[in-house]
């Protein structure tokens, strides 16, 4: 089975991300695409984020209705911050038929070199990257070579290029939900219902 793996706090989830997933499912040929909520996000250890059970059951609103999306939850109990190196390893233990596909957009793209053990990462799954449009990612071989030359091994990557490309971010709703302001159309619609009954981000 091709498998993509989709990590991050979503906080909250948006439809942004959810575009994203779809479009590199299509792309990539994917069978599933797996969410996996990180409890403790490495590359933000000074804020923070709302409780992992939450983000969680919003995530499960947000991706009813698609079976080919999955809610992995293997990092609930996970001490420490949540590397992406080791979710694929974990996940390459227990699934060592199937192929992995890291998702990612070009921003993440753009600092992979800095990530915990990205040479790992390389060995363990393809990355595919979601490019937005006017942005400097480089194309799928020149990030290739860079890469090999880095890190001396194979790197198999795919940049899907064009449209759909959703800009929003979870900064930014987090925000406006602290001010009133309308997030409709940001996320989906169950989410944003579960966000007012819990008064969260307020």
């Amino acid at each position: 089975m091709r498998i993509g793996i989709f990590g991050g706090t979503f906080d909250p989830i948006h439809l942004g991300h959810l575009t994203l997933a779809e479009v590199c499912r299509e792309a990539a040929r994917l069978d599933e695409v797996w969410f996996i909520p990180a409890p403790s996000p490495p590359h933000k250890p000074n804020r923070r984020v709302l409780d992992f059970e939450q983000r969680a059951e919003m995530l499960q609103f947000a991706i009813a209705g698609n079976e080919s999306f999955k809610i992995n939850l293997m990092e609930a109990n996970r001490p420490g911050p949540s590397f992406t190196a080791d979710t694929l390893e974990e996940i390459h233990r227990q699934h060592p038929a199937d192929e992995l596909f890291l998702l990612m957009g070009g921003d993440s793209a753009l600092e992979f070199s800095t990530w915990h053990d990205p040479a790992r990462i390389l060995r363990l799954a393809t990355l595919v990257i979601k490019d937005r449009p006017g942005s400097n990612l480089p194309n799928s071989q020149d990030l290739k070579t860079g890469l090999e030359g880095k890190f001396g091994m194979e790197a198999k990557i795919m940049v899907v290029q064009g449209s759909p490309f959703v800009d929003i971010s979870s900064t930014d709703l987090r925000g406006r939900v602290q001010k009133g302001s309308t997030i409709r159309y940001q996320v989906p619609r169950a989410v944003e219902v579960f966000i007012e009954q819990k008064k969260l981000y307020k």
